[in-house]
Formats: structure tokens, sequence, C-alpha cells
């Protein structure tokens, strides 16, 4: 992911009826990933909000599909956290987790935002989930900024 983020919206998200998905591997920082995004969320006014925990990464589709399905929930965010090992596992994971949380978007016609970070290393994954990169914030602006735009295309 770049640092050049898209310029902050002034999003209200009290009309919002936002699910997460959260991964519990990698649970420290998955979990500073989650309080982010709910600290954005919160915030912009949001409170209606489901939290769905799920084992790994690889069943945050299965889990965002369901939400997604609900009716009334405007956007999904789908979190979680691949650190690279010895092998290529994470890529694989990682890769087939974003075709799979898209596959879900369309077909259910609700955003879902990928918020399942994949790094080379432990500090990459800390420095995103925890520390100087914000990515929760960004994911949950994403998150207010395309169910805004759900409302505005379904009217």
């Amino acid at each position: 992911m770049s640092l050049a983020v898209p310029s902050s919206l002034s999003l209200r998200g009290a009309a919002c009826k936002v699910g997460i998905v959260a991964a519990r591997y990698n649970e420290a920082l998955v979990n500073g990933l989650l309080t982010r995004v709910e600290a954005e969320l919160r915030g912009a006014g949001v409170r209606r909000l489901t939290l769905v925990r799920v084992p790994g990464s690889h069943e945050v589709p299965y889990a965002a599909a369901e939400l997604a399905r609900k009716s009334g929930t405007d956007v999904v965010i789908a979190l979680g956290l691949l650190i690279g090992g010895d092998t290529n596992h994470h890529e694989m994971v990682g890769q087939s987790v974003s075709h799979a949380l898209q596959q879900v978007a369309l077909q259910h016609r609700v955003p879902v935002i990928n918020g399942v970070i994949v790094t080379d290393t432990q500090a990459q994954a800390r420095a995103r989930c925890i520390g100087r990169i914000n990515r929760g914030a960004e994911f949950a602006r994403a998150a207010l900024e395309m169910a805004a735009v759900k409302r505005k295309l379904k009217s």
C-alpha cells in the first residue's frame, strides 16, 4: 500500500450500519488495528457496529459475506494480518482473501473494505497496525466514504 492516502472527506456515520470481521491470528496486532478502526468510526458518529471474530484471515471472507447478506448492513470492513515467513504462504492467502472479498462485495452489492494487511516482516506489521502508519483509520474512512457512495447510487 502506498503512503499517499486520499485526502480526508468530512463524512458523518450516524446513519451507517457497519459490519467488521476481524481475524484472531496475530491477535495483538489485529486488535490494535481494530481499535483504530473503531475509534475512527465512533469519532465519525457511527453507533451501529457488528463485530465478528474468526480464527484467521482465510476465514474472513465467509463472515464478511454473512454480514453483507444481513439486511441493512451498509459496509463491511475485513481485518486481518498475514506476515511473511520462510515461504510465500502469506502472499497466496492474501491474494485468495482479496479475490474472495471482492466477490463478496459484488455478489451482495455491499462495499467491502479489504483491511487484511500482508507484510514481509513483523516490523512492517507493527508499523501498520499499532505504529506510525494508521491503516485502521484509513480503512474506517474508506468504509464511510463507500457507504455514502452506496447511498448516492441507490437514490
